[in-house]
């Protein structure tokens, strides 16, 4: 797992992008560059530079953040539970750094127009988590 001090995270990240990562905020919904964004391309951890969700994943969710139906590689990921603010949830985190990413729901999309299997999963990441490659209009 990438190890940085929190020295080095308060260097690298905004007030804001080390909240969400470091402290599990959630940033405001509908706040976040990413959550209307319909570039092609591959988010990765705002930390550490893995590879997590493709554009191919994303949809429209209404929530304001973020939503894909799947990771790229659920090795990228970790899940764990989450009972925080009187909730139980299911936290997305890093696998290679740790970073809070957000938070998975069993209400994703049925129905894939692309023919892929639906997971019934929506990976709600916060933007501050990620950061984008890639280029084109999806």
């Amino acid at each position: 797992m990438a190890k940085f001090s929190k020295e080095e995270l308060r260097k690298k990240l905004t007030e804001e992008e080390y909240r969400i990562t470091q402290e599990k905020g959630t940033e405001a919904p509908f706040s976040g560059v990413f959550y209307d964004y319909n570039e092609k391309g591959i988010y990765t951890c705002k930390v550490c530079g893995i590879s997590l969700f493709s554009s191919d994943t994303k949809f429209n969710s209404g929530t304001g953040w973020p939503s894909f139906d799947r990771p790229m590689d659920k090795e990228n990921v970790i899940l764990e539970e989450d009972k925080s603010d009187g909730m139980v949830r299911t936290e997305v985190l890093c696998r290679n750094c740790g970073a809070h990413l957000g938070h998975v729901f069993p209400d994703g999309p049925r129905n894939l127009p692309d023919g892929r299997q639906a997971t019934n999963e929506r990976f709600c990441i916060n933007s501050c988590a990620l950061d984008f490659k890639g280029g084109g209009k999806k």
